[in-house]
């Protein structure tokens, strides 16, 4: 099946290319312990997906070649790498993500187009989406849509045992299940089993009324469901086993308690029927942990582990291909994302191949064949901007990396700490040291969100900011997720308030360690970090030469009158108090806003409208305090950075580094 206006061609490529080409950038003579040419900062990943088939004769590259370049999707043999690849572009679509094998000559992506040049609503893209499948045999595209045609479907589960299918899911509500949309786990969605050859599609499970969606096994069959009784204000976790045709209720949960327990299937317990692992906040405990769960008495059983420190994030597996869809350890966050391993196997092979990655630290097998012999990893961290290697019986061979264009030197050093704030939570942050002695001007980087987990692996702005000149930290304030629920409740009505002190008390204490000028300090942010940008430029209690917000809240109340969901009544009290209805409204502080701001927005952000940027300055005009500030809209940029293009990148990475060091407070920063 052909969909009108999407052009996949095929085309012959030669060699391995693993760098974007100089001439795309600027000079490269630059001198040792200077900053990076800026645009070296700007340029897209130049290698962001690599992967080998179950079978482990190919493997896919998808890369970039030059700054304006799109992304294009490369095919080699594994025992001939020196062969010309098959190189494949979507144009006049690109690529969106890296592709996934689903059988040992398929692989399955989506790929994006502009086709709107202005946002109509609330996650209301200017992109069209499109499926496709590649057979390598064939060398044949097959793209298809959903039946609505609203988007693209999500892959929901490759199926090992049946080769030639896969299972795919599509919402029924306004939006692809693929989509940023925040409220798509609640989306009803339809679940079909796709033919990779025949491109027919069967229905096998639609999701709707008390269950809207489902978690299937690796034969396609629905083993776990959530729901919700409305007029009790409770969630519902049902379950079936391999055998069974019935769902099972096995939890309920009032809302307000469902991010406390924050229960989440993740195997049956074999040789124990009845009982399944689950991730989940038990007994009372403020962490959440792995523990076996007795789905008849509808009970915890034993804790099979959790870290004091930190909430389990997830677990891992092994050879999937193979059939080896044991739980092979845990994930936590910590100075990386740790790992504890329960099969010393697993471990020994890991154990293996780090002493041959250079700078090894967020290291990943990320593909494997069915018999274990070729495999992808991927390593990332404060000294790596992510490398993808291939392993083949044994040898190892680098395939590009994200950024090829910085050198060893220029990465700059990234700890792990923990502060106290003024009321005595403990705050986990990250930090990046620019070279040579201090104390140093230093920028508060908050993450956005706010309820997410954020640990920082190898982060492209603080790197940037610490090449020149800059400290860099990166609170994980009251309301980020992983570290206990007391950590993410202590959010409650704090927005703008207690949650802008933790970010405050992270640079006093690095001023206190003799770390930090306290005369030189700012504040950047994105999205919510935008917002907290804002309200820092308005606090009385100062410690701020400057702030930039990007993407920003500038009214909390706008939003969520414009995407309230009152379905569920707890989580519509918990989307109120987000700065809605509780806690510091930037528009009603713009008369205290006392030092000055670089204010960014990209004119399609589709989570963010463009509309709080424009109503904040025209306020900012009615108080007489805009001749203080700087204006940065951005044409064309939506607010997620993947789909930020060299130009963006290069246009507010240009206008921060210019602000900071002339605009920022007295003197600049």
């Amino acid at each position: 099946m052909k969909i009108a206006g999407l052009l996949l061609s095929v085309a012959l490529t030669l060699g391995l290319a693993t760098t974007v080409s100089a001439k795309s950038t600027a000079a490269n003579g630059y001198k040792a312990g200077t900053p990076v040419p800026l645009d070296y900062w700007a340029v897209r990943s130049a290698v962001n997906g690599v992967s080998v088939s179950p079978d482990g004769k190919h493997m896919v590259v998808q890369r970039i070649g030059s700054k304006d370049g799109d992304p294009v999707i490369e095919i080699f043999k594994v025992n001939n790498l020196a062969e010309a690849p098959v190189r494949l572009n979507a144009d006049p679509m690109e690529f969106q993500g890296a592709p996934t094998w689903v059988s040992d000559d398929v692989f399955f992506g989506s790929a994006m187009q502009v086709v709107n040049r202005s946002v109509k609503g609330p996650e209301r893209d200017v992109r069209r989406y499109q499926n496709y499948s590649y057979n390598i045999k064939t060398k044949k595209f097959s793209t298809f849509a959903t039946p609505t045609g609203r988007g693209i479907f999500q892959l929901a589960n490759v199926l090992p045992t049946r080769p030639r299918e896969i299972l795919i899911a599509e919402s029924n509500g306004p939006t692809a299940a693929a989509s940023d949309d925040p409220f798509s786990n609640f989306r009803p969605r339809s679940y079909y089993v796709y033919n990779i050859d025949t491109e027919a599609r069967k229905l096998v499970y639609r999701g709707g009324g008390k269950q809207p969606q489902a978690a299937f096994d690796n034969d396609a069959k629905p083993r776990v469901s959530g729901g919700a009784d409305l007029a009790a204000d409770e969630l519902i976790t049902y379950y079936r086993s391999p055998t069974d045709t019935d769902w099972k209720e096995i939890i309920r949960q009032s809302a307000e308690d469902f991010d406390r327990t924050d229960f989440s299937y993740v195997d049956d317990v074999e040789g124990k029927p009845g009982f399944i692992q689950v991730l989940a906040r038990a007994k009372g405990e403020d962490k959440i942990a792995l523990w076996e769960y007795d789905t008849n008495s509808k009970s915890f059983g034993r804790k099979i582990y959790g870290n004091p420190e930190a909430d389990l994030l997830g677990t891992f597996g092994g050879n999937f291909w193979a059939g080896d869809d044991e739980v092979k350890g845990v994930v936590y966050a910590g100075a990386k994302f740790e790992r504890h391993y329960f099969d010393q196997k697993e471990k020994a092979l890991y154990d293996s191949i780090r002493p041959n990655i250079k700078n090894a630290f967020q290291l990943n097998i990320t593909s494997r064949s069915r018999d274990g012999n070729v495999m992808t990893v991927f390593n990332q961290g404060p000294s790596d901007s992510g490398t993808h290697y291939l392993i083949n019986r044994g040898k190892m061979q680098k395939i590009g990396s994200s950024n090829p264009l910085l050198k060893p030197q220029d990465y700059s050093n990234v700890e792990y700490i923990k502060y106290p704030a003024r009321d005595g939570l403990m705050i986990p942050a990250y930090v990046t040291k620019p070279k040579g002695p201090g104390p140093h001007p230093l920028v508060v980087l908050p993450h956005g969100g706010p309820y997410v987990q954020e640990t920082i692996v190898y982060d492209e702005w603080s790197q940037m900011l610490a090449n020149n000149g800059y400290m860099v930290i990166q609170p994980q304030y009251r309301g980020s997720e992983g570290h206990g629920w007391k950590h993410f409740i202590s959010t409650w009505h704090q927005h703008g308030l207690a949650m802008n002190d933790d970010k405050d008390d992270g640079a006093k204490y690095l001023i206190s360690k003799g770390l930090v000028d306290p005369d030189r300090v700012a504040m950047f942010g994105w999205s919510y970090g935008g917002y907290a940008a804002l309200v820092a430029a308005s606090r009385e209690d100062q410690i701020y030469q400057c702030t930039i917000p990007g993407a920003f809240v500038a009214d909390p109340l706008m939003s969520y009158n414009g995407r309230k969901n009152t379905t569920i009544k707890y989580f519509d009290e918990f989307s109120a108090q987000r700065g809605g209805k509780v806690g510091i409204n930037p528009m009603d502080e713009v008369e205290k806003v006392n030092v000055p701001m670089l204010l960014i927005h990209g004119e399609w952000d589709r989570r963010v409208l463009f509309k709080h940027y424009e109503k904040y300055k025209k306020a900012l005009k009615k108080a007489g305090k805009a001749d203080q500030m700087k204006f940065l809209p951005i044409k064309g940029a939506d607010h997620f950075l993947y789909t930020h293009r060299y130009e963006h990148n290069l246009k507010y990475y240009s206008a921060i580094l210019d602000y900071l060091q002339n605009d920022c407070g007295p003197g600049g920063l």
